[in-house]
């Protein structure tokens, strides 16, 4: 192997908040040869993210570097944008962790993959559609002649980020940062995306750094590991010796975390909470132009009848447009449907809003996308008190923040932060905060749509515990929503198994687990055991 192809020396990285300054990246070294697979790992917050932002010169206006970052020999921190453009987007790329926020909706995925081809290689239209076909079917899109003019809300999480990535492979870098790009993705299409990055960097001689939370995925493609605690690099080396024989106890507790344990099962006469029958969820859509145009339906949601009891977890799993966060939209009556859905059996289908809206507060939601999901407008502990201005509106102020500290500590976050925005947050972070607001209200049914998609293994385990404590508690009812079968296994007293928007398998969990009795389910199984166990 050549190189270095990036050279970082010295990197500090600091941002100015409300409460003073934070360190955020706090002097590290790090070295990318060409060809080779870099990973950065560490908790949320650790600075892991940020060290690639102000290598791109994608820090926000409040944050400052200092330091070296030489890409291929040439000095590139503190260069003017106009500089920068020249290599990024074309010789570096970057994948970032959150797709909806980074895909323009006022334009069609077809566009938005062709940008950086026409920009960097001046390609004819017909040349730079030819190519982004080329992309969307090497990186799992279904159906691409279809999607090419869909928009990103139209696509699920997991098909918004293979959309990121076609984008970023689409000049063929040299670099390729890519920040938690598995994130929102079911494990075989996980797998496939892992195959499909390693492919390219073998045929074209691509540096990857890989930055995530799951450790899994770093074993699986990486060469060299960096360890990342508090804004420091606490440990180096080789994946292999890292795995074997880690020596720092920070790395220890990370190869250690993981969610494990059963919750405590609905009491048998639990009173039935969410009833569904029959639900049916047809997207209708128009394509085409004037006289051209024709109606596209696609049937998310197929004939799923479901019963949720007090204090029981429903866990909901499938491949990446499944239907399982369309089922949960339509469960709290969040897009049209067909069928029967009942809450504490009062039917909620035709209820106008201003009878839907007193259960609202009792029926809350946390999205898989947090940064999405939270105005950048506003302050933390505006967004956690929202909901009781709405729904609690005789609460004193003093009160609204005395209920905001409860919830903010409840998800392990200092209640002193809820005077910052949620940009100032990692990704991790800004998901305990989606959790806190929802969990303010003090419901008593939740969709949970991959909450712990965006958190490391070590805060995963501690939301799972959270979670069951809280349902045990307050007896909570959950549907669950997850692309990670190992949290599922243990937050769930039941999995449903969707493909295509049809139930495909249903049971108790650990009955699921050890025997599933189709072929598709017997896939997903294996394959997040194969990642896992991969060297």
């Amino acid at each position: 192997m050549s190189g270095p192809l990036l050279q970082v020396s010295n990197l500090v990285v600091d941002f100015d908040t409300q409460d003073g300054v934070v360190n955020a990246v706090r002097g590290i070294d790090l070295c990318v040869a060409k060809g080779e697979t870099v990973g950065v790992v560490g908790e949320s917050g650790s600075g892991k993210s940020q060290i690639m932002l102000a290598i791109m010169g994608l820090l926000d206006r409040n944050g400052r570097a200092s330091g070296a970052v030489r890409f291929d020999g040439q000095e590139i921190l503190g260069l003017p944008n106009r500089r920068l453009n020249t290599i990024r987007g074309n010789r570096s790329a970057m994948i970032f962790q959150e797709p909806m926020t980074s895909l323009d909706p006022c334009y069609t995925i077809g566009d938005q993959v062709a940008e950086p081809i026409r920009f960097h290689r001046g390609a004819s239209a017909a040349q730079a559609r030819a190519r982004v076909l080329d992309l969307l079917a090497q990186v799992g899109i279904p159906d691409p002649e279809e999607k090419i003019e869909s928009y990103p809300h139209e696509l699920s999480g997991g098909q918004r980020q293979r959309v990121m990535i076609a984008m970023a492979l689409a000049n063929e870098p040299d670099l390729l940062i890519a920040d938690e790009p598995t994130t929102a993705l079911d494990v075989t299409i996980q797998a496939q995306i892992l195959e499909l990055l390693a492919e390219l960097q073998a045929r074209y001689g691509m540096a990857i750094v890989f930055i995530t939370h799951d450790l899994a995925v770093v074993r699986h493609i990486s060469d060299r590991v960096y360890v990342m605690e508090a804004g420091v690099v606490v440990e180096e080396g080789a994946t292999k010796t890292i795995f074997a024989n880690p020596t720092h106890d920070y790395t220890k507790m990370l190869l250690a975390a993981e969610p494990s344990g059963v919750k405590h099962p609905p009491e048998p006469d639990a009173q039935t909470v969410i009833e569904a029958a029959h639900v049916d969820v047809i997207f209708s859509s128009r394509t085409g132009l004037l006289g051209f145009s024709k109606t596209r339906n696609v049937h998310a949601v197929k004939d799923i009848s479901l019963r949720l009891r007090q204090g029981q977890t429903l866990g909901v799993v499938g491949e990446s447009g499944s239907g399982k966060s369309t089922l949960g939209r339509a469960l709290l009556q969040l897009l049209p449907s067909a069928g029967e859905v009942r809450y504490e059996g009062r039917a909620l289908h035709g209820l106008p809003e201003r009878d839907l809206r007193p259960l609202r507060r009792e029926m809350q939601i946390v999205f898989q996308d947090p940064f999405g999901s939270l105005s950048p407008r506003m302050t933390v502990g505006e967004i956690v008190t929202e909901g009781l201005l709405v729904h609690e509106p005789r609460l004193s102020r003093s009160d609204r923040e005395r209920r905001a500290d409860e919830a903010l500590l409840e998800v392990a976050l200092d209640p002193s932060m809820k005077r910052r925005y949620p940009h100032e947050f990692s990704g991790g972070q800004r998901q305990r905060i989606a959790i806190a607001r929802a969990i303010v209200l003090k419901p008593r049914f939740i969709l949970l749509d991959e909450p712990t998609s965006a958190l490391d293994r070590s805060v995963q385990v501690q939301i799972v515990d959270l979670l069951r404590d809280l349902q045990q508690t307050h007896g909570l009812s959950y549907l669950f929503i997850s692309h990670d079968l190992s949290v599922v296994r243990a937050m769930a007293d039941e999995v449903m198994v969707m493909k295509d928007g049809a139930l495909i398998e249903q049971g108790p969990t650990e009955a699921i687990f050890q025997a599933p009795k189709t072929d598709y389910t017997k896939a997903l199984i294996a394959a997040a055991f194969d990642l896992k166990t991969a060297a």
